[in-house]
């Protein structure tokens, strides 16, 4: 789906109805994050869809280390030679060195809600839902610029969690520090790892004027996002 103009949403349930997003400026590709699957079918499938080759894919940003987010990197590097970026904190995680930090194991509340994704909660919680590693080739801080995104540094969801922003565009890549699903709210509860962190974070995406806010599970949101997301933040 083409949420705006050379922005590219691939979702899978597997992993929490897991997004990523392809992004064509006119020159090569930049991907965010490369959903749960090792073979990296979905983000293959759309970058044929465009009528581009995986080869087109110049660079791979991840908002952040979790399994959902890293399924398919290894193949994508692989097959495309893109350079992946991620900030600093989080890359031995992605090459495989360092277990990603452990969440609790304590069902979120309130679980009506909840129940739909505590497995990968649990899985979290044990260190289970290992990725195929991949090294980092270059680390990302705030305000460095990769394709035509600006990084945006937004920890307390994990201590290295960036988001993107594609000004030209007024789209934002928020990652898990927003989600839509299964309700929309400031991430999911028990993945938080930092709230006071979190909340700054928040705070700061929300005085961006967006038209789209695309988060890490969950639909996007393509209509009214900055008001939503200066709600949410004053509901905290």
């Amino acid at each position: 789906m083409e949420i705006a103009p050379g922005v590219y949403s691939m979702d899978q349930s597997k992993g929490g109805h897991v997004h990523a997003f392809l992004l064509d400026d006119g020159t090569g590709l930049t991907l965010i994050d490369t959903l749960f699957d090792t073979d990296a079918g979905r983000v293959i499938d759309r970058i044929g869809r465009i009528d581009r080759s995986v080869e087109d894919l110049e660079h791979i940003v991840l908002t952040h280390a979790h399994r959902s987010h890293l399924g398919g990197l290894s193949t994508l590097k692989r097959l495309s030679g893109a350079t992946v970026y991620s900030h600093a904190w989080e890359a031995d995680i992605v090459a495989g060195e360092r277990t990603a930090q452990p969440v609790t194991p304590i069902p979120m509340r309130p679980l009506s809600t909840y129940w739909r994704v505590y497995y990968l909660q649990l899985g979290a919680a044990l260190g289970r839902g290992k990725h195929p590693p991949c090294p980092v080739d270059a680390m990302l801080d705030d305000g460095d610029t990769v394709g035509p995104i600006t990084v945006l540094q937004t920890p307390g969801h994990t201590p290295g969690h960036l988001a993107f922003w594609w000004p030209d565009r007024k789209v934002l890549f928020a990652g898990d520090a927003v989600a839509t699903y299964p309700v929309f709210g400031p991430g999911w509860p028990a993945f938080t790892l930092n709230p006071t962190q979190h909340r700054v974070s928040l705070h700061r995406m929300a005085e961006l004027d967006m038209d789209v806010l695309a988060v890490g599970h969950g639909d996007p949101i393509t209509a009214g996002a900055a008001e939503r997301m200066r709600s949410l933040v004053e509901g905290l």
